[in-house]
């Protein structure tokens, strides 16, 4: 059984890192599969590129310059859309030939667009598709901001200026996918039950099946580390409580890094001995200055360990912290998340998309009720001060081999690509 997995980058972003780590689950059990890129930045063998990236970036450059020009152009929202009107095709490429499943993971930013896709389709090999964001269901989004048009027809976009028309750029591009659907059938996967029932929602995705299977993590890397040794290190004290906030971009606002300051002011005002005893470690491209307010940024001592990509080292900064925390306004299944579990930290996040199915709350972990700063401040103390650590940080680890290890999803993945290829591609082309 040969699957190619489908990804704009290797490791840039959280839906790079889950396709990366799928497909070396699914080759350590005993499935041949290779995953095809535009952006490759390590020598694995397993990982090709789709083409000379120089000129593969020509798709991501025209793309972007036609969403500016449809943007009135404004930057505002230049990156939170996509159309794929341009992209690779892959179905030329020898890969791509000696395949059985072709599978899709985020194929955005000039990797593959709509015409490309339908030729993949039409190539009669079975396709599944993940959900790494809701944008396969939708017209342009990857967040839906609360906007429920998709669930009928896309049209009057958010994103657009004056909140678009009857007949914008995301009607269009929803009919040019709707028409590539049409008679196809695609096993799509939500990352998280959340997304999968969200994607059940939409009216591209009526007539296909849609379920879910979580990403997989490698246990073997992502394992508790000696939290003493960890601490020595990474040169971290060794006698305050550790609170971790990870993020690609400390200070993007959808993951809530204004929450969270907004929690530790609550957190020393409602506990005024804790300041002293605390550190927030930032791991992520963090801001100049401090993210506390007030006089709080002068009793929290903050550390920037910038950005990491050795997963030996993130093993140790998850071990090394006593509660990570992501107050994430908008979640899939975030990889951090799961990697902190994994290491036996705990977590605290909102009630938001798939964090709720991760952190069993109470029992490895805190749920903030969404936007709650407050709330979010209890569950911070609850976890540091209150909590059996130790029970807290076994339940962790217990629910990641459970639901995430690479053997889990890698089985779950290898029953779905046998299905699909004993039934076929059943896929009606047309013309």
């Amino acid at each position: 059984m040969r699957i190619l997995i489908i990804s704009t980058s290797e490791r840039t972003g959280g839906a790079a890192l889950a396709a990366g780590r799928l497909t070396e689950a699914l080759n350590s059990h005993g499935i041949q599969a290779t995953m095809l890129v535009r952006d490759k930045d390590t020598d694995n063998p397993a990982v090709v590129t789709a083409g000379c990236r120089r000129f593969m970036l020509r798709h991501f450059l025209w793309e972007r310059l036609c969403l500016f020009f449809h943007l009135h152009f404004s930057r505002r929202h230049l990156f939170h859309i996509d159309m794929a009107n341009a992209g690779t095709d892959i179905t030329r490429l020898k890969v791509f030939k000696e395949a059985d499943v072709i599978h899709l993971h985020w194929i955005n930013q000039g990797m593959l667009s709509l015409k490309g896709i339908r030729k993949i389709i039409r190539s009669g090999k079975p396709v599944v598709w993940t959900l790494h964001d809701i944008w396969p269901a939708t017209a342009l989004c990857h967040l839906t901001l609360g906007c429920e048009r998709f669930k009928e027809q896309c049209h009057h976009c958010p994103y657009l200026p004056g909140g678009g028309s009857a007949h914008d750029l995301s009607h269009r591009v929803w009919q040019q996918k709707s028409a590539l659907l049409s008679g196809a059938r695609v096993a799509f996967v939500g990352c998280s039950e959340w997304l999968a029932g969200e994607a059940r929602k939409s009216g591209l995705l009526k007539a296909q099946t849609v379920r879910a299977i979580p990403n997989p993590i490698d246990t073997a890397v992502f394992c508790p580390h000696d939290k003493a040794a960890a601490r020595r290190r990474l040169n971290l004290p060794a006698d305050r409580r550790i609170v971790l906030f990870v993020a690609q971009r400390i200070g993007n606002a959808y993951k809530g890094i204004d929450y969270l300051s907004q929690a530790l002011s609550r957190l020393c005002a409602d506990h005024p001995d804790v300041a002293g005893r605390l550190s927030l470690v930032l791991l992520g491209s963090a801001p100049a200055a401090s993210i506390l307010a007030g006089d709080v940024s002068s009793r929290i001592e903050q550390r920037a360990l910038g950005y990491i990509s050795d997963p030996t080292v993130l093993a140790d900064v998850y071990s090394a912290a006593d509660v990570f925390v992501l107050p994430s306004l908008s979640e899939n299944l975030p990889n951090t998340i799961m990697e902190s579990m994994a290491c036996g930290t705990p977590c605290v996040g909102f009630r938001v998309g798939g964090i709720p199915e991760m952190i069993d709350h109470g029992r490895n972990g805190y749920v903030a009720d969404y936007r709650d700063a407050d709330d979010l401040a209890q569950g911070l103390y609850w976890t540091l001060f209150e909590a059996d650590a130790k029970l807290l940080s076994e339940e962790a680890v217990g629910k990641v081999a459970r639901c995430y290890s690479q053997t889990a999803v890698a089985d779950s993945y290898k029953a779905l690509y046998q299905q699909l290829m004993t039934q076929g591609s059943e896929v009606n082309v047309g013309k």
